[in-house]
């Protein structure tokens, strides 16, 4: 591939947005709508899916079938603690299938179901589409940004996403490390600089220490919260309305109506916006349950208190990483504010509290400099180009044993990639297999942290307690995502691993998903070709109409030929509205039955014309 046409994608929680490296700088791309950034939404109709700012217009209409924030679902589990929370704020129906949680919507009067990996890979797919349209080629390489502290699920899955919507993932970079590679974007520094990142998205806040130099970009340590954004400042809003209209109104319960929680979501977010500019607003939404209308007033400093806690654990992050860095306040030389989320004021007031106000760089857009870091590392890949990265993992790796034994396989904010091996022998006679669970996480109970996995070796040769050595090897690559083999030291042997409980998708599975992606996109073009058909009819007809009522047409026309066009023009409109099942073709055959019947009233002299030019020919 020619240098230039991989792009770097931040995959956000609310936004995504889509860039591409060339001419000697990066590009931010453009929607079909001018737009610089794209909802994270996918909506389901009874006539086809949409994506982007067209599904976010469905929500307030169709909640139940309009699909957000699924960045929050991607590799976890449905008994998940942070799915069984989200869910009470979400719209949509989400079910437990075998573990995972999925979507469930109707779709073409089908009642369907899709993971978050589906769903998510439909909004990377629009991202795609929009490359291709502005480069005019086709585009299969990218580079794509996932928050620093996801886990190795939930980076595996950001890869499977990627596979499903027909790109091959160069490398999973944390958002911290693509901002600083737009932050060093055609900027020369003196020496390496402690730059601290802080990037508070609308799902997740990502908190990182790193050594920036020209060519070198190393992270010395890295905290966060996967479950702290922009979402969940809305959500401290929507359940202050929710408990005011209940003191109103009888206690009436408006998580209930999905639609009312919708329109009320939307009036919030625009508050919490508002109140960025502005000490006091209001939250007004009309006909919000039953006809009732709602108003609530809602001052900054309100909005601060509801949030308090969010503030505290926002700021206990910050001081957290510094201590991990070994790094005081005054160590660091400047502050970098990512995300749309680092707008609201209470946020900036903080760290300016921590830091000195004058280390702030404000040099790079909040919401486009994870996609520009990601164009610019796609495009140094395809070029070969020397860029020295170092990233570290966020969390710590944990091994419990079949006996309870806990061991930590590697500290968090170790550098990656890294490998550790640990030997063990077999407890008993003729041991056929070895089970062990993997975490990940810093509680010291090994229960409350993330379970990545459980892990079986299989295939243990029959030999006496102790006798074979097996060495078991952790790796975590370059892009934070954990792998497990064994091997029999004495012959050699590989062992076989299994995983049981794995968040991941198999190879059968992401087969299944790509042939049902495959099957909707086509069912989505033949619905919107049907669609594209209707208009088509829809416009001849009003078009007939129109000239119809146009003074010259009427004194050429008789007043029985005017009514029997009308009439006909009436007809086929009829058909139309009651005919739901009529296919592109019937479409196209009613438009050519109209233009024929039409044609030699209203436009006699195209008509005259295309018979003289017939007898010519003849």
């Amino acid at each position: 591939m020619s240098a230039g046409t991989a792009i770097g994608i931040d995959l956000g929680t609310t936004f995504s947005c889509v860039a591409i490296f060339q001419g000697g700088r990066v590009e931010i791309i453009a929607n079909s709508l001018g737009d610089r950034k794209t909802p994270s939404y996918v909506a389901f109709t009874d006539k086809e899916y949409l994506t982007g700012a067209a599904a976010k217009k469905q929500a307030e209409m169709h909640p139940e079938n309009t699909v957000y924030d699924v960045k929050r679902l991607i590799g976890r589990r449905s008994h998940d603690e942070a799915v069984q929370s989200d869910m009470k704020h979400w719209p949509f129906k989400l079910i437990n299938s075998e573990g995972k949680p999925r979507v469930e919507v109707k779709y073409c009067g089908k009642t369907k179901q899709f993971t978050a990996e589906e769903i998510s890979s439909m909004v990377l797919l629009e991202m795609k589409k929009t490359a291709e349209a502005y480069t005019g080629k086709t585009v299969t390489d990218a580079v794509i940004t996932v928050p620093a502290y996801f886990n190795s699920n939930q980076r595996q899955a950001t890869i499977n996403v990627g596979e499903l919507a027909g790109l091959n993932v160069m490398r999973i970079v944390s958002e911290p490390m693509a901002v600083a590679l737009a932050y060093r974007m055609g900027k020369r520094v003196d020496r390496q600089r402690n730059v601290l990142i802080f990037d508070l998205g609308g799902g997740t806040l990502d908190v990182s220490i790193m050594s920036v130099g020209n060519e070198k970009f190393e992270v010395i340590a890295v905290g966060g919260d996967t479950h702290l954004g922009g979402g969940d400042f809305d959500s401290r809003l929507v359940d202050h309305c929710v408990e005011k209209f209940k003191q109103e109104h009888g206690e009436i319960d408006l998580t209930t109506n999905a639609k009312a929680i919708s329109r009320l979501r939307k009036a919030c977010e625009n508050a919490k916006r508002t109140l960025s500019l502005l000490e006091c607003t209001n939250i007004k939404v009309e006909s919000l349950y039953e006809d009732v209308d709602f108003s609530v007033s809602i001052s900054r400093c309100q909005f601060e208190q509801l949030c308090s806690d969010l503030f505290d654990r926002m700021l206990a992050i910050v001081i957290q990483t510094l201590s991990d860095a070994k790094l005081d306040k005054a160590d660091v030389d400047e502050v970098l504010l990512v995300g749309g989320s680092t707008r609201i004021l209470k946020v900036q007031q903080l760290l300016q509290d921590v830091f000195c106000g004058s280390k702030f760089d404000r040099s790079i857009n909040p919401d486009e400099a994870a996609a520009c870091g990601a164009a610019l590392l796609a495009s140094n890949m395809i070029d070969e180009q020397s860029l020295v990265m170092q990233e570290v993992a966020p969390l710590s790796v944990k091994l419990k044993m079949q006996d309870g034994e806990i061991k930590t396989l590697t500290e968090r904010n170790t550098k990656i990639p890294s490998k550790t091996t640990i030997a063990y022998t077999t407890p008993v006679d003729n041991n056929k297999t070895m089970s062990f669970w993997m975490y990940e996480g810093e509680q010291l109970v090994s229960n409350e942290n993330n379970l990545v996995e459980k892990f079986i070796v299989q295939g243990i040769p029959p030999s006496r307690r102790r006798f074979l050595r097996i060495e078991v090897t952790f790796a975590i690559d370059g892009n934070g995502i954990i792998d497990v083999s064994a091997v029999d030291v004495i012959s050699g042997l590989q062992m076989n691993v299994c995983a049981r409980y794995t968040a991941r998708l198999s190879e059968r599975q992401i087969k299944q998903m790509k042939n049902k992606a495959g099957e909707l996109k086509l069912e989505n073009e033949k619905q919107r070709s049907k669609m594209a058909a209707r208009n088509e009819l829809e416009s001849c007809i009003f078009t007939m109409q129109s000239k119809l009522e146009d003074d010259k047409i009427r004194q050429k026309m008789s007043k029985e030929q005017r009514s029997c066009t009308l009439e006909i023009c009436e007809a086929v409109l009829k058909w139309v509205d009651l005919d739901q099942e009529a296919t592109e073709e019937d479409y196209e055959l009613m438009r050519k039955t109209v233009e024929c019947a039409c044609s030699p009233i209203i436009a006699p002299k195209q008509h005259s014309s295309q018979a003289r030019k017939r007898r010519m020919t003849n």
